[in-house]
């Protein structure tokens, strides 16, 4: 069993708790930024086929949907959707997607983020509402 241990590289632990700290500030401001925006979507699972609709006061070129597994970061995914009409987005995934995920949807500045968990693929969809972090 120690070998095990010894041998293995374990991604879940860091050694750097201070940058670790500052990331985790700068993850706040963008679920507060995402507050301020009144920032809602709405996704849609269809096999592979993903659609999104957002309700937002400003128009992004396309959006970023990061997945990340709740154990072994080898099997997190980025899916970029593109903007089909005004707050309609699609995207396609490389693979079939099933399971407990922890998911952030950003724009392309990266200065705001809808975040959560869920099982997918969601048959009801998966709804994203921003909410204040600290307040």
């Amino acid at each position: 069993m120690l070998v095990v241990a010894v041998n293995m590289e374990d991604s879940m632990v860091s050694d750097d708790y201070s940058k670790e700290g500052r990331g985790i500030n700068l993850e706040l401001a963008r679920d507060d930024k995402a507050a301020e925006l009144e920032l809602e979507a709405d996704i849609q699972f269809d096999g592979r086929q993903l659609s999104l609709d957002l309700t937002s006061t400003e128009d992004f070129p396309y959006l970023v949907l990061n997945l990340f597994h709740p154990t072994l970061d080898k099997y997190d995914r980025v899916v970029q959707f593109r903007r089909e009409s005004l707050g309609h987005y699609t995207a396609l995934m490389n693979e079939d997607i099933e399971g407990r995920w922890y998911y952030d949807l950003r724009g392309p500045t990266n200065e705001w983020r809808l975040k959560g968990e869920a099982w997918l693929p969601a048959e009801k969809g998966l709804k994203l509402k921003a909410g204040l972090v600290r307040g």
